[in-house]
């Protein structure tokens, strides 16, 4: 025991590979333990830049549909302006898996930097849209080439060690916010600068001629430098196959897979050990509660904004584009103190399902006050508007955190890109279908104006109600379920060991390790023999172990010329008083022989 505690070098190292950029990301996280604030802050620009494009489009988009002159009636512009703002959303749909896919196979990096260059692009030819198809090409053609928001969420989880994970995925939800700050104030203040300020922009200039231009040319300035930043960004894709190498002849961990003889027989069978994610219903089922959610949020946001610019005669409120700029940027300004400051310590106290359930239940009165709201005129109207959305829209972000978490707890880092595409696909369909929804819903409430049932308006919030309602019912049993990894929970290890007769204590002279034998050495070296054994392994690092592949007379075990082979999986538990139950199948040419070891640590 005097040897053990002089010992302080763990028994079980963790492997980095040189040229692996997934590695030298572990290692940096292993390394230090804080939070990575370098990291964070280029995610956050980086959904800054994209959350921009999708923002600052609600404070004009009334107003720019009315000038493409493709609604018959001021009824219908609503209409058509769902379309546009559901053509971004369809795109993203078809595309995202793919790009899940691809960040799986190529890296997140790629991804990121194609998106932000798709944001330079198609952003400023919206901004220069002449008619109401090409504003509706250029959207699409936006959304889908634009697949970095699901990789960015597997990114953020990875470059963050496990504790830190909920304030990785809170970053994106930040940056959101901060979008939704800047992009309207830009949308609102910027949309036509020949009228609102004739002295700097004149009607014949370029900003004349295209009114909404120059919003969609600064937020493309924008994501010009993010674009070039992105290069830089560190690559945290593992581009290794976990296997074990019999040529290894040190203490080195032996990795998480089944042992055979032949390293080349691993390699081939990794790919099939993967779980199949439509099977995974921790998965599956935060992801059917974010769909909703979303459906709901999306349809929200069309309608506030078509809402809060439609005439007092139709039920609005009459606002122009500066004043759906105030009040979605002071919406956008009151998340994030909330983001920062409140809720890391409300879901601290809640969890993730618990604080979606009650948002959702809280959210439900708050909009079916919004009719009542534009009863109201001046400063009061003002203040009560922006103070509902702010509560509305802090609200909405505590679900949608709940549910990334939830999301990215349920698979491991091989195959969360792919479970963000699925995730982005299935969110991106609601989405798209949750703009034009609003749309129409919005013109025909506003042709109701007399009906006695829930008139103008009311049936607008009345109807969003219901779904967030049953989005809250589906965060129940059996609807959504949480995977559980408790920390005592065995993991799964892989070792090579050599017959039970033949271990001594210079096999683990590194480890500090004191060995008995219930059984008598085997008078022939050179042959294998199955048996029980006792191996009592006292270590400096009581929640690790190592055991490195041992020779049995002479021979590395599996390069023996009569065929000699040993297969042992076993169990290792991290609480570090346990037993480790190793089965031990020993092939002998045509005949087999089963042996169990028992390792107390």
């Amino acid at each position: 025991m005097g040897d053990v505690s002089k010992e302080k070098e763990p028994l079980l190292k963790k492997v980095y590979y040189e040229n692996c950029p997934g590695c030298k990301v572990d290692k940096f996280k292993d390394a230090h333990q804080g939070v990575p604030i370098k990291s964070l802050l280029s995610i956050w620009i980086i959904v800054l830049s994209t959350a921009l494009t999708i923002s600052s489009l609600f404070p004009f988009l009334y107003f720019m549909i009315k000038d493409f002159h493709i609604a018959e009636r001021e009824e219908d512009i609503s209409y058509y302006a769902g379309y546009v703002g559901s053509s971004f959303m369809f795109g993203r749909a078809l595309t995202s898996m793919f790009w899940g896919i691809f960040a799986d196979r190529y890296g997140r990096k790629p991804v990121i930097v194609i998106g932000t260059i798709t944001v330079v692009i198609f952003n400023t030819l919206f901004g220069l849209s002449v008619n109401f198809w090409m504003a509706v090409t250029t959207r699409f053609f936006l959304g889908s080439l634009n697949g970095l928001l699901g990789p960015i969420k597997a990114y953020a989880c990875e470059v963050c060690r496990d504790e830190h994970q909920s304030l990785g995925l809170s970053t994106i939800t930040t940056a959101w916010g901060i979008g939704l700050i800047i992009g309207p104030s830009i949308g609102g203040l910027l949309a036509q600068p020949a009228e609102k300020y004739p002295d700097i922009f004149s009607q014949e200039s370029l900003f004349g001629r295209f009114p909404y231009f120059l919003p969609c040319l600064c937020i493309s300035a924008i994501a010009v430098v993010v674009a070039i930043g992105s290069f830089w960004l560190p690559e945290t894709l593992h581009n290794h196959k976990e296997n074990i190498s019999l040529e290894d002849d040190s203490f080195e961990v032996l990795e998480s897979a089944t042992c055979r003889s032949n390293a080349k027989e691993i390699e081939e069978e990794a790919p099939t050990s993967k779980k199949s994610l439509i099977k995974n219903w921790p998965l599956m089922s935060s992801i059917l509660v974010y769909c909703i959610f979303s459906l709901h949020d999306m349809a929200y946001t069309e309608i506030f904004s078509l809402w809060a610019v439609s005439p007092r005669k139709l039920g609005g409120l009459s606002y122009t584009t500066d004043g759906v700029g105030e009040v979605l940027s002071a919406t956008g300004f009151g998340m994030l103190i909330y983001q920062l400051f409140l809720y890391p310590h409300i879901d601290k106290i809640f969890g993730p399902i618990m604080l979606a359930r009650i948002c959702g239940v809280l959210s439900i009165p708050i909009l079916q006050s919004y009719p009542c709201i534009a009863l109201l005129s001046g400063l009061g109207l003002s203040l009560v508007i922006t103070c509902a959305s702010v509560a509305k829209n802090v609200l909405s972000v505590s679900i949608i955190i709940g549910l990334f978490v939830l999301q990215n707890r349920a698979v491991d880092q091989d195959q969360r890109g792919a479970a963000n595409g699925i995730a982005m696909t299935s969110m991106s369909l609601f989405k798209a279908v949750g703009p034009a929804c609003g749309g129409i819903l919005v013109s025909w409430a506003q042709k109701r104006q007399d009906a006695s049932f829930l008139p103008g308006s009311q049936i607008i919030f009345f109807l969003l109600n219901i779904v967030e309602a049953l989005g809250v019912l589906l965060t129940f049993e059996p609807f959504l379920v949480e995977r559980h990894a408790p920390p005592s929970q065995p993991t799964s290890q892989t070792l090579f060991l050599a017959s039970p007769s033949y271990l001594t204590k210079s096999s683990f002279s590194r480890s500090s390790a004191s060995i008995s034998r219930s059984t008598q050495p085997t008078s022939t070296p050179s042959r294998l023999a199955a048996g029980p054994v006792s191996i009592a392994v006292q270590s400096s690092s009581p929640d690790s172990v190592s055991l490195t592949p041992l020779m049995a007379g002479g021979e590395r075990l599996g390069d023996s010329s009569d065929g000699n082979r040993c297969a042992s999986t076993f169990t290792r538990s991290v609480t570090g008083s346990a037993l480790l139950t190793i089965s031990e199948e020993i092939e002998k040419g045509k005949g087999k022989g089963q042996g169990v070891q028992t390792v107390g640590i």
